[in-house]
């Protein structure tokens, strides 16, 4: 009776069975047998091992870029991580959102501002990732190789021609090859246009254009998303600046200067500066607790109706600012403000100011910089009614009187007696070549009390200062 033979297992062979002896004599042993190529089993494993370290990358690169909080950091990673996956070391994204809504910006990587004029200067049709951004039928993506010289009628094969400009400026910098990506999503259409630029004539190979590929797509959606968040922010920016005056005037015996920076949110901190009759001038800071559209649709109806109360009973900065407490407790009863208003009298130099819980403001000149005390109250909203007495002081020549919002202490992130000492540190250290420019004095003490450009980043407080050197 035979022995049966094992089953046969699609692309495996059956085992051949063994012969009766157990050993050969060693002349009778065969030769070693030529190395057998892989079986198949082992290019499957090996298939699914490189499937899983591409997949893990991709999820490792999309993570980073998720960490992402703003639009240029997010364009920076994209440039980044698309160079890693096609092996190119330099590139730029061109954001340019078809819609025409904006922003529009260029972000290189391993190329200069100067670097980036220069690829600037190629007509826009002659480059891939510029047949992208104009929306033409054939410009999907994909590998552009310069070659050094114009192609002859004697050369074999075909070769795309090359604008001459765009030819001199990749020999210039440097660059002989691009593979370029369109950044587009289904609901907010084109975006924008991704590159990458290689040393020498190269394309990646299907395996880098498939990752790449994946990746820019959901890069993209992470584009949009913060596109659409700094196109909030910026609208809400906007509306904010328009809310508050355009221009300061110009009263005779006084010269004023204001600064704001408004937080991503918005904020609700204002400012004002407006004549009165018989020369007198009116100033007025102050802040809308909470942030968004509604803190700043509040913030336009407080400063508005200080205005009016202002040109009604100015020169009694308590009654304008019992008026403004009323007029909130009516209107809005779920919030509360701070304000300082103060009434001032250029020819005389002579301020009269009554404050809601806000900061004392700052007299600064040669021989003095203090703090002007104000009496102790509650903000606006707080209670059934608000009373506090008003003080004047009486600024010497070319001294200056400093008005800012609680934002500016808040941003450095120290305790509150700790920044109102770096405030007067501050104001005490302003330089006497700029000690009568009040646009100067704002500007030192931004740079002094929040250092390296933490005056202009991200913040969820808003910053106000206002000025007036007295003559």
């Amino acid at each position: 009776m035979s022995a049966p033979h094992p089953p046969k297992v699609a692309g495996i062979d059956p085992a051949v069975p063994a012969a009766p002896h157990t050993v050969a004599p060693a002349s009778a042993r065969p030769a070693p047998a030529a190395p057998l190529a892989a079986a198949p089993g082992t290019v499957i494993q090996d298939r699914l091992a490189g499937w899983v370290s591409d997949l893990t990358t991709l999820h490792e690169l999309t993570e980073r870029l998720t960490r992402t909080g703003d639009l240029d950091a997010a364009l920076q990673e994209l440039l980044r991580a698309g160079a890693a996956l096609v092996g190119a070391r330099r590139g730029l994204v061109v954001l340019e959102p078809a819609d025409g809504q904006g922003p529009t910006t260029t972000i290189g990587l391993g190329l200069g501002h100067a670097d980036l004029g220069h690829i600037e200067t190629v007509p826009r049709s002659a480059t891939s990732y510029g047949r992208i951004l104009d929306g033409l039928p054939d410009a999907h993506g994909g590998a552009e190789q310069l070659p050094d010289t114009e192609p002859s009628a004697g050369q074999g094969g075909y070769a795309p021609p090359v604008d001459p400009r765009h030819r001199e400026v990749a020999a210039r910098l440097g660059y002989a090859a691009s593979y370029a990506l369109p950044l587009a999503t289904e609901t907010a259409g084109r975006l924008g246009a991704v590159v990458w630029l290689y040393d020498e004539h190269a394309e990646p190979v299907e395996r880098q254009r498939h990752l790449v590929g994946l990746y820019v797509r959901y890069a993209a959606e992470h584009t949009a998303r913060l596109l659409e968040v700094e196109r909030s922010r910026t609208r809400l920016r906007t509306i904010a600046e328009e809310l508050l005056p355009s221009r300061l005037p110009r009263v005779s015996g006084v010269r004023l200067a204001a600064r704001h920076r408004t937080g991503p949110r918005g904020g609700g901190d204002w400012y004002d500066a407006l004549p009165l009759p018989e020369g007198a001038l009116g100033l007025a800071v102050g802040s809308v607790t909470g942030s968004g559209p509604s803190a700043v649709a509040a913030m336009g109806r407080l400063r508005a109706s200080l205005r009016a109360y202002a040109v009604m009973e100015g020169e009694d900065p308590v009654a304008v600012l019992s008026d403004l407490e009323l007029l909130l407790r009516l209107t809005e009863p779920a919030r509360s403000a701070t304000a300082l208003f103060a009434y001032c009298e250029p020819a005389r130099r002579k301020i009269v100011l009554a404050g809601a819980g806000h900061t004392p403001p700052l007299l600064i000149g040669d021989r003095r910089t203090e703090f002007i005390e104000t009496s102790l109250s509650a903000p606006l909203g707080m209670l059934s009614c608000w009373e506090a007495p008003s003080i004047e002081v009486e600024p010497g020549p070319g001294e200056t009187v400093l008005l800012y919002t609680d934002g500016l202490l808040q941003r450095t992130s120290d305790s509150m007696d700790r920044a109102f000492a770096r405030l007067h540190a501050a104001a005490a250290s302003v330089p006497r070549a700029v000690r009568d420019d009040p646009a100067g004095i704002c500007d030192h003490v931004l740079r002094t009390v929040l250092p390296d450009g933490a005056d202009e980043a991200d913040s969820a407080e808003d910053i106000v200062l206002l000025a007036a050197c007295f003559d």
